[in-house]
C-alpha cells in the first residue's frame, strides 16, 4: 500500500516535470498566446514571389531614425525630431548551392546586363511542426545584390562550403 502511494506520487512529479517542459514548446507554436516566443531557426527566402531556398542565416534587418536635434530661439533646452530613416542591408549565409534563381540576379548585377533589375524579396518565417506553415513573412522592396562572397576552400578541413551575399534593401515591412 504504502509502496503504491509512493510509485503513484513518483508518477505525478514526472507528469509534472514532462508539463512543464513541453508548455514553453507548446505556447511558442502558431495559435499560442500573444505572449508566445516564437523560433527563430527555420525561414525561407522568396525572390519576386520565387522560393529561394532556406538560409543558415539572415542577418541585419534594422530601421534606423536619424536624430536631428534644434534649438528654438533663446529655449536653453535642445529640442529633437525624427529625420530620415534608414534600413540595413541584409546579409544571407548558406551552404553553397547552384541556385539559378540568386546565381542568375547576381551575375546581372555583376555584368550590368539589360536583365538586371532590383526585386522584391520576402524572409518568411516557418514553422516546422505545422508541415511549413508561415509563421512571419518580411517583404523588402527594391533590393539589389551589394556582395557576394564564398568561404575559404580548405583541403585540411570537412566544413560544408558557404557563401555569403548582402542585399541592399530600399524599405521593408512587416506583413
Amino acid at each position: 500500500m504504502k509502496r503504491n502511494r509512493i510509485l503513484a506520487a513518483l508518477l505525478i512529479v514526472a507528469l509534472v516535470v514532462l508539463a512543464g517542459g513541453l508548455m514553453p514548446a507548446l505556447a511558442a507554436q502558431p495559435g499560442g498566446s500573444a505572449d508566445s516566443v516564437v523560433n527563430n531557426y527555420s525561414f525561407r527566402l522568396e525572390i519576386d514571389g520565387v522560393d529561394a531556398g532556406q538560409f543558415a542565416s539572415i542577418e541585419g534587418m534594422s530601421i534606423e531614425t536619424e536624430v536631428i536635434e534644434y534649438q528654438n530661439g533663446d529655449d536653453p533646452l535642445t529640442r529633437k525630431r525624427p529625420g530620415r530613416v534608414t534600413y540595413g542591408d541584409i546579409t544571407l549565409k548558406r551552404g553553397y548551392i547552384a541556385s539559378t534563381v540568386l546565381n542568375d540576379w547576381i551575375e546581372a548585377a555583376r555584368t550590368g546586363s539589360g536583365g538586371y533589375t532590383r526585386k522584391n524579396i520576402s524572409i518568411v518565417l516557418i514553422d516546422n511542426t505545422q508541415m511549413s506553415q508561415e509563421i512571419k513573412r518580411w517583404n523588402c522592396f527594391e533590393t539589389f545584390p551589394r556582395s557576394w562572397k564564398m568561404a575559404s576552400l580548405d583541403g585540411k578541413g570537412n566544413d560544408v562550403l558557404t557563401k555569403e551575399m548582402v542585399i541592399a534593401i530600399e524599405w521593408f515591412e512587416e506583413a
